[in-house]
């Protein structure tokens, strides 16, 4: 995963798709404003690597995440290990 602070979002690359989760930065939180997975990597797991990948930066950077997204919302129900990072 990368980050792309000019576009705002993570970016996970696989086979040359892209998918990816649109960000805000606030004062300690990363707002998840969006998660996309191109239809060809939908089913593959590349979003659920990718939110790993955004709970692992956020833990690192000590920053919280504030899921607007659906999807990033009911991964982090599901991944209560990462329960602490919710704002």
């Amino acid at each position: 995963m990368r980050d792309n602070p000019e576009r705002s979002r993570f970016e996970l690359e696989v086979n040359g798709e892209v998918a990816y989760a649109d960000y805000r930065r606030q004062p300690g939180t990363l707002v998840i404003a969006y998660v996309y997975a191109p239809p060809a990597l939908r089913g593959t797991g590349t979003a659920d690597r990718l939110m790993r990948s955004v709970a692992e930066a956020a833990r690192a950077e000590g920053v919280r995440l504030r899921p607007l997204c659906g999807y990033a919302a009911s991964w982090l129900r599901r991944h209560r290990e990462h329960s602490d990072l919710l704002s």
